[in-house]
């Protein structure tokens, strides 16, 4: 028995229907836009974990001193100067 009850046998005529079907040129460009949108998710998952230790690296470099830090009422009233 092969996965779920389904023989090597049955997987091999169903491979052979989709084939005679769709033909392998459909099925080759099939596999490649698969392939490359796989590897465009990869570079992106890459970017976002190097843009995260980028931004972890700036913030344990970057700290505020109590007198940087502003005020409640100092924002308060830059909010009420806006509008």
């Amino acid at each position: 028995m092969g996965i779920g009850g389904i023989s090597i046998w049955q997987l091999l005529i169903i491979l052979a229907i989709i084939v005679l079907l769709f033909g392998t040129k459909k099925l080759g460009s099939l596999g490649s836009d698969l392939g490359s949108a796989l590897r465009g998710f990869k570079n992106g998952m890459k970017d976002l974990d190097l843009e995260k230790s980028e931004c972890d690296e700036l913030a344990s470099t970057s700290t505020l001193k109590s007198d940087e830090i502003p005020s409640e009422q100092t924002l308060t009233n830059s909010v009420e100067n806006r509008v």
